[in-house]
């Protein structure tokens, strides 16, 4: 037996094929369960029999791992974004079961986040697939610089489906997430402008008047204008609107529409409970002012109406935009908001701006403090006060400038203290450029 054994080992590591040694394995069983069959009673013989067949048993595909390293480019630590994919991705696979949670709360964010800790696998199943995944630490050799990495562990002959299939997946989530936070921002961006609260206040109160719309004989629907100069923040805000409906959004191009009946079929294939968006309204010529300077407003209401009567095969014009806006030519839809956008709010139709088409006229301004506030507390997490916010404040003042151009200067520096020193001498060096312009 003794020399079996030795003889047996020898072949395991010269042999050239895996059948040699499956080979050798089966006739080292044959004599196991003779000796077994001796020496062990019959109630344990079945048991330990299983056992070494499963321990002997020969895996046709091995497990294969790949590494995942948090930055791509160590030299300039340039991120990979799989690994911030991953980071963000794994905690939503966190069950009851695991026992090693990592909980805090990171900077420039106001919310308890869970992460993924080292000590512990983190198990995924995707279509009926199992991965695994790891949090690897180590630390550079050449300074006291920490690593991570993540290692994805996963059967052999999944190796296509992870590439083509899996991390993509991972991907997809991830981009999810990130636009699930943007839109949670934007949400604020809605409480920094007007007072109380108006836009929610009167989101929410168009949301539970069904009955008072049914009861007057009023189409359910609201019209909204934003307003102002370009940068402002329209764009955004009707974003923070449809994550707060929850509501479908379309976008209509006015310039693609060619009559009135088409516009229907347009308004028509839009769902219920959606946000219709028409951008830039006054770039439109059928919507600018079109009447005699001297004409009053009922005098262009009047004229629409007169040519609503013909507006079925004609080419499209303000009158069938304004019959869609009374619910005259509606085809029963119903909880319809639609946001009228536009630089130049002097350049629209007066009739198309009374109540009943556009409800509500919301002015976007160029950026001061309190919207500022807002800005700062968005992208760097400053809530409060800050020795920096009374200048930043005065400088705001003196000069016209976008929400979108400070959030720009923002997005540059990581460091909440250095982002705001660095948009303080951006902020001067404007208002040096608009002195010397006005002398």
């Amino acid at each position: 037996m003794g020399l079996y054994s030795k003889n047996l080992f020898s072949s395991f590591t010269s042999a050239s094929s895996w059948f040699e040694v499956y080979a050798a394995f089966s006739t080292l069983m044959i004599l196991l369960r003779t000796a077994i069959n001796d020496l062990i009673p019959h109630q344990f013989r079945s048991f330990v029999i299983s056992k070494l067949e499963g321990f002997f048993k020969y895996q046709p595909h091995s497990i294969v791992s790949i590494k995942i390293n948090q930055f791509w480019d160590e030299g300039n630590h340039e991120r990979n974004e799989l690994f911030d994919a991953a980071l963000a991705y794994l905690p939503t696979k966190i069950t009851h079961t695991y026992k090693s949670l990592k909980v805090g709360r990171p900077q420039n964010q106001k919310h308890i986040e869970l992460a993924v800790d080292g000590s512990e696998d983190v198990m995924d199943e995707f279509e009926g697939v199992k991965f695994t995944w790891k949090l690897d630490e180590g630390s550079n050799e050449e300074s006291s610089f920490r690593k991570l990495n993540f290692v994805l562990a996963f059967n052999e002959k999944q190796r296509q489906r992870v590439l083509d299939r899996y991390i993509p997946h991972v991907f997809k989530t991830y981009e999810a997430m990130k636009n699930e936070r943007r839109i949670l921002k934007l949400y604020s961006r809605i409480r920094a402008i007007g007072t109380k609260n108006d836009i929610i206040d009167d989101l929410d109160r168009f949301l539970r008047r069904k009955d008072f719309y049914k009861k007057v004989g009023k189409p359910w629907k609201r019209g909204y204008l934003l307003y102002g100069p370009p940068g402002t923040g329209k764009s955004s805000l009707i974003a923070a609107i449809a994550n707060h409906l929850k509501f479908d959004v379309y976008d209509l191009e006015l310039s693609s529409i060619d009559s009135n009946s088409e516009l229907m079929r347009a308004m028509r294939d839009a769902s219920h409970r959606c946000i219709i968006v028409i951008e830039d309204i006054d770039c439109n010529k059928e919507v600018h002012a079109r009447s005699k300077p001297n004409a009053t407003s009922e005098d262009r209401d009047s004229e629409s109406e007169n040519e609503g009567s013909k507006m079925k095969s004609e080419k499209f014009t303000l009158s069938g935009l304004l019959n869609y806006m009374d619910g005259l030519c509606s085809s029963g839809g119903e909880e319809r908001i639609v946001i009228f956008t536009t630089n130049h709010k002097e350049k629209i139709d007066h009739a198309l701006l009374r109540p009943g088409r556009m409800d509500m006229h919301i002015h976007l301004s160029f950026l001061k403090g309190k919207a500022f506030r807002v800005l700062a507390s968005n992208y760097l997490g400053i809530e409060g006060d800050h020795p920096l916010l009374h200048q930043i404040d005065d400088l705001l003042e003196k000069i016209e400038i976008t929400p979108a151009v400070v959030g720009e200067q923002l997005l540059r520096y990581e460091d909440p203290d250095l982002s705001l020193e660095e948009l303080v001498q951006f902020l001067k060096q404007k208002v040096k450029v608009k002195d010397r312009n006005c002398d």
